[in-house]
């Protein structure tokens, strides 16, 4: 069986005991009825995850993985294919933008290299990666999130070329014309837009006959893409919640929800970014991002800077009084 198929047998479920104590909390909590109930549903979602009815974001974590793309060749960014190096160099020493904002959240940041300097196949007339490198992708996914000591996990991506495999991926799993997915990714002119989309409507072509959504990502996806949907599913498999970030990592999660419905279920957006085929795939997942702000950085800085939403989702039902027990019980 495909390795990242695997992750998906036997998901785990909610704690639905810790959930219900955290809404039943919310329903009598001392404010308004519905004054935050956006937020009040962020609370419970984590109080599920995290198996507690004092849910709290202590130990919050990004993971970062990078890799390069063969159709960067083909002008598609705009942005050379050394400024994947360079980013991943960044993050380690911390100074890119998501350490920044990590830092300020409290998180820790752990950058993966699983192709950097290594291209994929070029998508649109290859497979991205045989079954092997696959396999590779997938175990660097697993043994990242294994490593990591997190009550909240971010994902987040590295690769020049990498919104070019995304809406492959999304056009491939999903269908509808190309345009429909490509965006302007790092701020490619309308003549590198239309490369992208001849880029996607030949991957698209190229893997016509083939329906199993894992497989496409195989074929159209890119090392990080496969990293992260390993990521994503073995944080499901530690009940793990996970904040998504912008396009490329749910193109990566949109193949684990159409391989199987509800493995998402941990998942939550942290935002939506400017590429037009992220809101598209939002709808699509039936996810409500947490954050519209016109981001288009990667990284995992949009999912980063709904961390402390999530925190203060959660401080706001855990640590605010009830009417019950202010009007029944008021502190002395």
């Amino acid at each position: 069986m495909n390795p990242l198929q695997e992750l998906l047998d036997g998901l785990t479920q909610p704690d639905g005991e810790a959930a219900a104590a955290v809404a039943d909390r919310a329903a009598d909590i001392l404010r308004p009825a519905g004054a935050l109930a956006r937020l009040d549903q962020v609370a419970v979602w984590l109080a599920g995850w995290q198996g507690t009815s004092v849910p709290v974001v202590a130990r919050p974590a990004a993971v970062i993985f990078a890799g390069d793309h063969g159709v960067a060749a083909d002008g598609v960014s705009a942005y050379p294919s050394e400024v994947t190096a360079a980013m991943l160099a960044a993050y380690r020493r911390g100074v890119a933008t998501i350490n920044a904002l990590a830092a300020t959240a409290g998180a820790t940041v752990h950058a993966v290299d699983v192709g950097v300097g290594v291209p994929t196949g070029n998508l649109r007339s290859e497979p991205a990666l045989d079954t092997e490198r696959f396999a590779a992708c997938v175990a660097a996914g697993v043994e990242a999130v294994a490593a990591l000591d997190t009550d909240l996990l971010v994902v987040g991506e590295m690769g020049i070329g990498n919104t070019t495999a995304a809406a492959a991926v999304c056009a491939c799993v999903l269908a509808g014309a190309p345009e429909d997915w490509v965006g302007s990714g790092t701020g490619v002119d309308a003549e590198g837009r239309d490369r992208k989309i001849a880029a996607v409507a030949d991957a698209r072509r190229r893997t016509a006959d083939i329906v199993d959504p894992i497989e496409l990502l195989r074929h159209v996806g890119g090392c990080e893409l496969v990293a992260m949907a390993a990521a994503i599913a073995e944080a499901r498999r530690r009940r793990i919640p996970v904040v998504l970030d912008g396009f490329v990592v749910g193109a990566a999660a949109l193949a684990l929800h159409a391989a199987s419905p509800g493995a998402l279920d941990h998942c939550i957006a942290g935002h939506v970014s400017a590429e037009p085929g992220h809101r598209r795939l939002l709808a699509h997942l039936g996810m409500v991002p947490l954050l519209d702000l016109g981001m288009r950085l990667g990284e995992g800085s949009g999912a980063m800077f709904a961390v402390p939403l999530v925190a203060m989702a959660a401080n706001a039902v855990t640590k605010v009084a009830t009417f019950t027990e202010w009007f029944e019980a008021p502190p002395a």
